[in-house]
């Protein structure tokens, strides 16, 4: 289906429109200049595979699925996904819920834009609100907006590779077990779980694998301040799990985790 399919506007959530980059490419520069996240952890720049989706990259190749919150013309919100083929015909050994999680998708939605693939699904992997606008329910609007534009698209399912950043405060548990802790209404405890979970979404399992940051030490150090001279595991401020360190080879390895995601459409 065309990318014109999803260039018509999200409707009216309040005072505020969401709309599509299709629709609106003047906001592009205003919706991707708002941070990804204020607390991000600085280290996650070091993921090379974040670069095969630099927001240039999405802007132009994926307009009608980069969703903006605008409130009095100012861009508050954005929500990014991403087209990528889970059962081509031409290749073996894809999945919907891979195991690399967002750094699987993001080259596999490069290679098959690239190679003319069609693709099945789309996943979404960023939103982003602005700092002076977090904690207002944004969050969940620009979810619902994305879900609507995967629904215009012919699809009946949205997969979220989901960063719960609470579990930056327990480096230490696995990432089974913090996603499945629930409230008493039966909720997922973690505040971002809990998002997906009340507007529909479904855990579907994990991407033990989703994000990979290697680098010397000695950038680790700068990173994070932390002196990374034995070859323990060391967590750091912001990663949801220690960063396993090799004084041999001088490189520290941080495998993080996300939880997959399936929401409906319709």
């Amino acid at each position: 289906m065309s990318a014109a399919a999803t260039s018509a506007l999200v409707p009216m959530v309040g005072g505020m429109e969401l709309v599509t980059i299709a629709r609106r490419p003047e906001l592009a520069e205003a919706a991707f200049a708002i941070p990804y996240r204020e607390a991000t952890a600085a280290f996650m720049q070091g993921d090379p595979v974040a670069a095969l989706v630099r927001r240039t990259r999405l802007a132009r190749r994926w307009p009608h699925l980069t969703v903006v919150a605008v409130d009095g013309g100012e861009c508050v919100a954005r929500g990014v996904c991403v087209p990528f083929a889970a059962d081509p015909a031409d290749i073996a050994g894809r999945a919907r819920f891979p195991d690399g999680g967002w750094d699987q998708v993001a080259i596999w939605a490069v290679e098959d834009a690239m190679d003319d693939r069609e693709t099945d699904t789309v996943c979404a992997i960023e939103i982003a609100v602005h700092p002076a606008r977090q904690r207002g329910g944004l969050s969940t609007e620009v979810l619902r907006a994305m879900r609507a534009v995967a629904g215009e698209l012919g699809h009946d399912e949205l997969v979220v590779p989901v960063r719960p950043p609470g579990k930056a405060d327990e480096p230490w548990t696995s990432i089974g077990e913090y996603a499945a802790r629930t409230r008493p209404d039966g909720l997922p405890a973690d505040p971002w779980l809990r998002v997906h979970a009340r507007l529909g979404g479904t855990v579907v399992g994990i991407a033990p694998c989703s994000s990979t940051v290697q680098a010397p030490l000695a950038r680790w150090r700068a990173w994070t301040g932390l002196p990374f001279d034995t070859d323990d595991p060391v967590a750091v401020p912001g990663g949801m799990v220690p960063v396993l360190v090799s004084q041999l080879t001088d490189v520290g390895v941080y495998v993080e985790p996300n939880v997959w995601f399936s929401h409906p459409t319709g």
